[in-house]
């Protein structure tokens, strides 16, 4: 992966390998041995010192973050199989139980992740592919299952109709989540590490997942809001326990903005300075690891506004 913001105003470039690239808390962990390495930037060294950082916060976080998991999803699907009369349109069980399962896989793999940051990618190529896989397919099913309940009655009961909607939406979830599958893999820094991002920025692998996660974090809420405010039907169901599925959207929306931000400073649009040299890894990691607090606040806050 690119280790440097390029500077065309700068009299001379050095290869940082003190920075992430942006690859930050979903696994995207390429950090390197090197003390402070630097772009001259006004005659000013620009320090990024986010990987060590990173390195030292992240495998607590996610540990932390999947014991949380544990507990809010199992405590979400005792309340489904001890209460199921308590769940109806608009929250009905059949899609509370598929947002469990959403979030149940995506805190599953925050273990490897946590371990692959502290010691190493130690399970190969094969296995860093399918972790991001999985984890992002886990990000597009429930992103689908919000947007499908709040717009249709599909998921009031288990029946034919529910069930190839339901084959369908994790069928494409699945598909949309094979390009961060195809543009990762593992890289020999420090430690063996398994990266988001083994392809350059340009490659059409990586900006066709860069659109997806996009449309994922900010499109479909866009259009979601957009569609309640022109269409009156859409507000006539909408209650509380509703509101709360879109703590998803609101938990991803920061990190989808930070993508957008990266797209534009690797093509130019936005041209960095010194200042975002040091600081833009932060600002992003932080909107990641904003949103992989979904996996355990998603089913704390599904359970509070269905039984209190």
């Amino acid at each position: 992966p690119d280790a440097h913001w390029s500077c065309p105003q700068s009299p001379s470039l050095l290869e940082s390998q003190n920075t992430l690239d942006l690859e930050e808390i979903m696994g995207n962990f390429s950090y390197y041995d090197s003390n402070d390495t630097f772009l001259e930037y006004d005659a000013a060294p620009c320090h990024n010192q986010y990987c060590p950082f990173f390195q030292h916060v992240a495998p607590p976080f996610l540990a932390v973050t999947c014991a949380a998991a544990a507990l809010a999803t199992g405590a979400l699907l005792v309340a489904l199989a001890k209460r199921p009369h308590a769940w109806g349109w608009p929250l009905s069980r059949v899609l509370v139980a598929q947002l469990g399962v959403g979030t149940g896989l995506f805190a599953a793999l925050l273990p490897a992740v946590a371990l692959g940051i502290g010691q190493g990618w130690r399970l190969g190529t094969g296995l860093c592919r399918l972790t991001h896989l999985l984890w992002h397919c886990s990000l597009f099913a429930q992103g689908l299952l919000v947007a499908s309940g709040f717009c249709s009655s599909a998921w009031c009961r288990w029946d034919p109709r529910s069930r190839r909607l339901a084959v369908a939406l994790w069928a494409g979830a699945l598909l949309l989540a094979t390009p961060a599958a195809l543009t990762s893999g593992t890289v020999v820094a420090q430690e063996v590490t398994c990266v988001r991002r083994s392809v350059g920025v340009h490659s059409p692998g990586y900006l066709l997942h860069l659109s997806l996660c996009l449309c994922l974090f900010l499109l479909l809420p866009a259009a979601l809001l957009v569609a309640t405010l022109a269409v009156p039907r859409l507000r006539v169901p909408w209650e509380p326990a509703l509101g709360v599925t879109w703590l998803f959207f609101g938990l991803w929306v920061p990190y989808g903005v930070g993508l957008a931000v990266e797209l534009l400073l690797h093509t130019h649009v936005l041209q960095p300075t010194c200042g975002t040299f040091q600081h833009f890894d932060y600002a992003l990691g932080l909107g990641e690891g904003l949103g992989v607090l979904h996996c355990c606040l998603g089913p704390l806050a599904l359970l509070g506004a269905r039984l209190c």
